[in-house]
């Protein structure tokens, strides 16, 4: 499998938290950047918020017949700064916020610039001990306007960068447990903000390929792996199985708690930097900021201008892409086989819906009732205006421990799309219990957290109820 089917992944994790909405360097959300998978210099003082130097992995990997090797890629992003320049009322050279040049703002800015470390087939059996020197570099853009005259100029600026990587490997049940540490090695001391980040390592995070061996998943290990996947362990890099489902050859190891196999969204058309986004509604916000507002945004940062001119152009298809997408949980079963039927499990019928109901439309299913539905408890049928007693063990809320002993009537038994279950309840002692069914505010436990009453115990309170 190749790389190239995961970068999109790790690409959004890489940038996650490089520029947020509104997308403007005037913004006060964005004076605070680079959230995630930070590696701050080592000398940094306490007044200047470095983040820590350091990240490591551990993983586990099944070896195959052939020698077992790993091949690591650090990928993460230097920070590069854009200062404009103009001159003063004297001619003199000066750093400047902005130019406006033909009425468009050119702007001083934090960029950043990918960088990727890789080690190269690292055999399982060999600890390593590398250190790496991303080098800095300074470059200078004139500015010009529409006649062609110099009226500025971008100077660009990148402090070197040193690091180290370390692995090293153990056989544990076997296993072998794989470790991947990272440390910023930067020289120098910092005492300001602006320093430690431009000499730290941002969005760092590892991708990793196995070769004659395979990842095992730590999130849902195979039963003879469990023991050794618990004794990984993991400090600011979050290991998950990367590519096609099911592939065992390539392992991300993200700044961010992913799950196995993480996905961006076939419906995104682009990257949008802020954290769980939700497209649709980022979309709709930036068509509503102003000319000026947009022109800020341009003028920040190359990323945000194409974030901002792909939002302009969406169409109305396209933004209605973004509106979501519903997937049956139960697809249809592939057609029968043609021939004799050697089990008659080969004829199990398909799950849909013969009305052609949605799967959410409560008539795609004419089978379930809630209202006269019932479920076993104890041995008990229990229905609605069945009485029983509430014992909450899920603690979903701080509400739960005020129904801790309280008997309840049930209004409706429910099932799931995944097949659970769940009892739709009123308080009895609930003066507003009638109010609460006529608007149908009810509150809805497992039938492990519910005791069916005894039939005396609910013809008493019935009475009760009745005086």
């Amino acid at each position: 499998m190749s790389l190239d089917q995961v970068r999109s992944i790790a690409d959004a994790v890489l940038y996650e938290g490089y520029l947020l909405y509104p997308y403007r360097a005037s913004s006060h959300k964005n004076r605070s950047r680079w959230q995630f998978g930070v590696l701050g210099p080592p000398l940094a003082t306490a007044a200047s918020f470095g983040e820590e130097p350091e990240m490591e992995t551990e993983c586990l990997l099944a070896p195959h017949d052939g020698p077992a090797a790993v091949t690591v890629h650090l990928r993460f992003l230097q920070l590069q700064v854009r200062e404009v320049r103009g001159t003063d009322e004297n001619g003199t050279d000066v750093p400047v916020g902005q130019l406006v040049v033909d009425g468009v703002p050119v702007l001083s800015w934090d960029e950043a610039v990918e960088r990727e470390v890789v080690l190269a087939a690292l055999p399982l059996g060999e600890a390593t001990d590398t250190v790496h020197v991303v080098p800095g570099g300074e470059e200078t853009e004139p500015v010009t306007d529409a006649r062609g005259a110099v009226v500025g100029r971008i100077v660009r600026r990148r402090l070197p960068l040193t690091l180290r990587v370390r692995t090293r490997a153990v056989v544990d049940d076997g296993y072998v447990r794989l470790s991947v540490a990272v440390r910023n090695e930067h020289p120098e001391p910092v005492s300001t903000k602006d320093d430690a980040i431009r000499s730290s390592l941002i969005g760092a995070h590892l991708l990793l390929r196995a070769h004659d061996a395979a990842f095992v998943s730590l999130l849902e290990p195979p039963a003879g792996a469990a023991a050794a996947a618990g004794r990984c362990r993991q400090r600011r890099c979050w290991p998950v199985l990367a590519g096609p489902r099911g592939s065992t050859d390539t392992l991300l190891g993200a700044p961010i708690i992913l799950y196995d196999y993480p996905e961006v969204a076939e419906q995104s058309p682009g990257a949008l930097f802020d954290s769980t986004e939700i497209d649709e509604i980022l979309t709709l916000r930036v068509m509503t900021m102003t000319e000026e507002e947009k022109a800020e945004a341009r003028a920040t940062d190359p990323r945000a201008r194409e974030i901002i001119d792909r939002c302009d152009g969406m169409s109305p298809a396209g933004l209605q892409q973004l509106h979501g997408l519903l997937r049956d949980p139960h697809p249809p079963r592939p057609p029968a086989p043609a021939g004799p039927v050697a089990d008659v499990r080969d004829l199990e019928p398909a799950a849909f819906d013969t009305a052609g109901a949605p799967w959410w439309d409560p008539a795609a299913d004419a089978s379930v009732r809630p209202g006269s539905d019932a479920v076993v408890i104890d041995g008990v049928r229990v229905a609605k205006d069945s009485l029983v007693r509430v014992h909450p063990s899920r603690r979903a809320d701080a509400q739960d421990l005020f129904f801790a002993g309280q008997v309840a009537r049930v209004t409706a038994v429910l099932s799931d799309v995944d097949g659970g279950t769940h009892i739709a309840l009123v308080l009895v002692d609930d003066p507003a219990s009638d109010l609460h069914d006529w608007y149908g505010r009810y509150f809805y436990f497992a039938p492990d957290e519910l005791t069916p009453l005894s039939a005396e115990e609910s013809a008493r309170h019935r009475e009760e109820n009745r005086s």
